[in-house]
């Protein structure tokens, strides 16, 4: 058994080549062999987000304050906040983040299939961003 005591393991700022915005990543499940599940919360800046980005074996998002973005590419922007959970599919590209004026905090799930629990894309351009909710 491990116990990672609250403050043991530091925030981080996510990285720009994946991000756009300030992002705040804090580790909750680091995945040690044969587990495969990941997990971790993630603080959005309002206007904060992701990459475009998919997972080989899905996400799982649960939203735990503020309000947010997430929408899947070719599909409409859909809003979410705090309380909701947000599947997406394995391989779906999308990307989530905070919302214009307001941030947002999710926890973040998904598993590793050789591996690997992400593969990075584009970033979300502005205008992709600001489409109307759908």
């Amino acid at each position: 058994m491990d116990i990672h005591l609250a403050g043991s393991r530091p925030t981080r700022r996510a990285p720009k080549e994946s991000f756009t915005g300030t992002v705040w990543q804090d580790p909750i499940i680091t995945p040690r062999a044969p587990a495969r599940i990941a997990s971790s919360r993630v603080a959005f800046e309002p206007g904060a987000r992701t990459a475009w980005h998919t997972h080989p074996l899905g996400q799982t998002l649960y939203v735990i304050s503020g309000v947010g973005r997430v929408q899947t590419k070719g599909g409409p922007i859909r809003e979410i906040k705090a309380g909701d959970v947000v599947w997406i599919p394995p391989g779906e590209k999308h990307w989530h983040g905070g919302a214009p004026t307001t941030g947002m905090v999710h926890i973040a799930m998904q598993e590793s299939q050789d591996g690997a629990h992400v593969t990075w894309m584009e970033h979300v351009t502005d205008a992709e961003y600001g489409a109307a909710i759908g």
